[in-house]
């Protein structure tokens, strides 16, 4: 007989905290505390690009799009600096980042959106001992080679060498608009990195060592963009397993196919229920 989904989440917390699964976080989580200062999620952050460039209806509704429309009419300069004034804004960290912020046992936390959120819990919690990896814009890349750049808890750039000496990795895949304001938005900033991301050259050394005889659980994420399940899959690629997604009701066919393929136990539950779930502390 299956655990509830309560104690089925219970015991994924535990075993968080003890850093054998990885926490995969999404934009959806930034609605717990209610409305975000930044967009929450693809299809809003599409819109708003739109609302302010003019970008054509037939493709207002796919952030990859619009962001190339905007990069191919208005110049990467405008496309960046409006993803700058957008995620200027640093949303006040969760119960679940600020639990996160303060495991000393998770060796990696994978968040695919653009904000400050999990930043702003470690630095919170006093934490000098953790670094993030952010993925890098063709546009803004430092050489011809680099997929990612490697950033201290200061902010500096360093060697990616140096990621393998921190006690957590925040791996931000498509960018962080803090600190380097670096962020993958337009479809060429992906055609590279979805050519290549199959044999898993461009997701960091570091996340497939520390990725390596463990699971995920995913967090807030929807699956219902191929970008957003193909990141998903590439990332979870070769880890140890189980896999856990915590979903809403209203999954749409593809992301119901893609749990499936994936091998992804789903747990409907709403979300702030979850974190509450997940973040108690044990007995």
């Amino acid at each position: 007989m299956r655990d509830s989904p309560s104690s089925l989440l219970a015991g994924l917390g535990a075993k968080i905290a003890a850093g054998d699964l990885i926490p995969f976080l999404g934009p959806d989580l930034l609605g717990l505390g209610g409305a975000p200062p930044v967009p929450a999620g693809a299809r809003e952050l599409a819109l708003l690009l739109g609302a302010r460039s003019g970008v054509p209806g037939r493709i207002r509704n796919n952030l990859w799009h619009a962001g190339q429309y905007i990069e191919s009419h208005k110049h990467r300069v405008t496309l960046d600096r409006l993803m700058a004034e957008f995620f200027a804004p640093i949303p006040a960290p969760t119960a679940l980042h600020l639990w996160l912020a303060g495991l000393d046992r998770l060796p990696l936390v994978v968040d695919t959106w653009y904000d400050g959120t999990m930043r702003a819990a470690f630095e919170a919690a006093g934490r000098a001992d953790w670094g993030q990896i952010q993925g890098a814009s063709k546009a803004r890349r430092l050489d011809g080679g680099v997929w990612a750049r490697t950033v201290a808890a200061d902010g500096s750039i360093l060697p990616d060498e140096a990621a393998a000496a921190w006690a957590t990795v925040l791996y931000k895949p498509h960018g962080a608009a803090q600190p380097t304001g670096d962020v993958l938005v337009s479809d060429s900033d992906y055609v590279e990195v979805l050519t290549d991301i199959d044999i898993q050259t461009p997701i960091p050394d570091a996340v497939k060592a520390r990725r390596a005889g463990r699971g995920f659980v995913f967090l807030g994420c929807r699956f219902y963009d191929q970008i957003l399940r193909t990141f998903a899959r590439q990332i979870a690629k070769h880890s140890g397993g189980p896999r856990f997604a915590v979903v809403p009701e209203d999954l749409t066919r593809n992301e119901i196919r893609f749990l499936e393929i994936e091998g992804i136990q789903p747990v409907p539950m709403p979300l702030a229920e979850a974190v509450s779930i997940i973040t108690q502390p044990l007995d």
